[in-house]
């Protein structure tokens, strides 16, 4: 007969464990200090894992040019690598999917190879925004690393596996939906190898070995042996059970996504295309742009960047950003939902102002910021650089509208000056309206041009009033179309609940037309209306009428238009003359001639 003859330590014990420990690994610098014994009950409680909510369960049915549609809505050009993530990822995902309801299959699929991304482009144009919005609209665990804060496993440093470890924890600790998790690495260029190191490399080629297997298919321990919180939760956990528990992450599903600028990959290529390009071939190689250069990359171009041909074989996707013009720049900050004017006016809007920004003033922005040559983050210095001065100035002011143009950018002194003068604050006044008008004519275009993708996203079908309605909403809020348009479908639902409180309350059968449930609507959000006053007023001036219409026709469903609700008794007097007009007596059937 066995025995158990291991020694449970008591919390002295793992005290002083855990002090030695702490004192070889970091020196004098880390020090643990013990408050106070634990009791067994406090250790029970403190080593419980904390609730988590409940985790959907998987499911994925987006398709490609869906995903497309929904990345069009905030990121401006880069459509071949939209339709490369859009793809790759749908793919991946449905087939997770499809293996999830078929269990057999892809079982017996030996050497199986991930749809592992690598995203080439300079700065600021996009790479990982791009990355979080995908992340955000599939709404799978997702995480995000910089490789330069990584070393070898084993080495002082992050640990790639840390990345799965984070991944269960953004999973609300739930294993199995963490293994069809993202994650994404950026800056992966900086691990690329160094000629000029003699030895191991553990920040670099030790990371990207690191890397290899995650990549892939392996088992990452949830338990990690440097941490002491992570020791002492295991000891306690087997202290509790008397098991040793083994809680695995396995990466067959994670799909990997890396990104980097790869400042000197263009020159690499282009020296491979000069050599292999002969007679007029080299003519044409020669006026190539560095977008069209960075297209042809291949294998051969990364290993001589520095990379291990191991790594680059486990990322057979690849996406190229193309670089932003002027125009582009300016396209972004014209996108309804672009980040960057919205939180300017967020920015203002904390001290009380509203503003709106002229055409020729992005334009201008746009411009400062392609001469920086950051990409898109060159946007949000020059917004900064334009609007500092007000930023500063107006809140002391006590302005509460302000219209950015472009005469106020070029001369910020001499407009907030004038702002002393009270005929300057009316024309001031007048064109901020006029700039606000513009505006909503943007969105209301905007809302035209992608009228059926918003329907069909968000279940509100976008007539004519509804987009005047949403293109109004958001002039008057500082949120990004979609938002908007949830907001209102969250209304338009509410008010539809009308109908059912009515028949509970009055057992009669009322239907809001959408004529009806526009104006509602538009009560509310423009005009600041409750939802309990459309209520109260429909139960007081129509209940009584219609249960009389009721009593004398016997009628018991009635239709209601916006007049309905602005003139109640005319609406009730049209009804009960329409409904106890006296109908034409029938006429009796034509007798048939005798045949003569």
């Amino acid at each position: 007969m066995n025995t158990i003859s291991e020694h449970i330590p008591n919390p002295k014990e793992i005290e002083k464990e855990l002090g030695e420990f702490l004192a070889k690994k970091f020196g004098g610098k880390v020090k643990m200090i013990a408050t106070h014994e634990v009791s067994p009950e406090e250790a029970e409680f403190l080593t419980q894992p904390k609730p988590s909510k409940p985790t959907p369960e998987f499911r994925f049915d987006l398709k490609p040019e869906e995903l497309i549609a929904y990345l069009d809505q905030y990121i401006v050009k880069q459509d071949h690598a939209k339709a490369v993530l859009a793809t790759k990822i749908c793919t991946h995902f449905n087939r997770i999917q499809q293996a999830r309801e078929n269990e057999d299959m892809d079982r017996d699929l030996v050497g199986g190879i991930k749809n592992n991304v690598l995203m080439i482009g300079p700065t600021g144009v996009g790479k990982t925004y791009m990355v979080k919005l995908i992340a955000k609209k599939i709404g799978v665990p997702f995480v995000k690393g910089d490789a330069t804060k990584f070393s070898e496993t084993g080495y002082v440093g992050g640990d790639v596996e840390d990345l799965v470890r984070d991944l269960v924890q953004e999973a609300g600790d739930d294993i199995e939906l963490a293994q069809y998790g993202i994650i994404y690495i950026d800056e992966i260029d900086k691990i690329a190898g160094s000629r000029t190191i003699i030895g191991a490399d553990v920040s670099r080629t030790g990371v990207q070995r690191a890397l290899l297997k995650p990549m892939e298919e392996t088992e990452v321990d949830l338990k990690v042996p440097h941490d002491p919180i992570s020791m002492l939760q295991e000891i306690e956990r087997f202290r509790k059970t008397g098991v040793r528990e083994k809680r695995v992450v396995n990466t067959r599903n994670i799909l990997f996504i890396m990104s980097g600028a790869f400042q000197d990959l263009a020159e690499i290529i282009q020296k491979r295309l000069n050599c292999q390009g002969v007679g007029f071939h080299a003519t044409l190689k020669n006026s190539m742009t560095v977008d069209d250069i960075l297209a042809q990359v291949r294998t051969e171009d990364l290993v001589c960047y520095g990379f291990e041909s191991e790594f680059v074989g486990r990322l057979p996707v690849r996406a190229v950003f193309e670089h932003l013009s002027e125009e582009d720049l300016f396209g972004i900050l014209k996108n309804p939902n672009n980040p960057i004017v919205l939180g300017k006016k967020l920015d203002f809007a904390a001290y009380g102002i509203r503003i709106v920004f002229e055409e020729e003033a992005l334009r201008m922005m746009a411009r400062q910021a392609f001469l920086e040559n950051t990409g898109a983050r060159g946007l949000v210095s020059a917004a900064e650089k334009a609007l500092l001065p007000f930023e500063r100035k107006l809140p002391s002011l006590g302005i509460s509208r302000f219209p950015v143009t472009t005469a106020a950018l070029n001369d910020p002194e001499h407009a907030i000056h004038c702002l002393s003068d009270p005929e300057a604050i009316e024309a001031l006044n007048q064109t901020f309206y006029r700039l606000k008008t513009l505006e909503r004519s943007a969105v209301q275009a905007y809302l035209e041009e992608n009228r059926g993708l918003f329907s069909e996203r968000y279940g509100l079908a976008l007539t004519p009033s509804k987009i005047a309605l949403v293109a109004s909403a958001y002039c008057n809020a500082i949120l990004d179309v979609g938002k908007v348009i949830q907001r209102l479908k969250k209304h338009y639902d509410a008010v539809k609940r009308i109908e059912l409180s009515f028949f509970k309350e009055h057992d009669i059968h009322i239907v809001l037309d959408d004529d009806c449930l526009d104006y509602i609507v538009t009560e509310i959000v423009e005009k600041r209306s409750t939802l309990d006053e459309f209520r109260k007023d429909i139960d007081r001036d129509l209940a009584m009428g219609l249960r009389l219409v009721r009593e004398k026709t016997g009628k018991n469903r009635f239709f209601l238009n916006r007049q309905a609700l602005i003139n109640p008794e005319a609406y009730i007097a049209e009804l009960i003359r329409a409904e106890m007009k006296p109908k034409p007596a029938s006429l009796p059937p034509p007798v048939a001639e005798s045949a003569v």
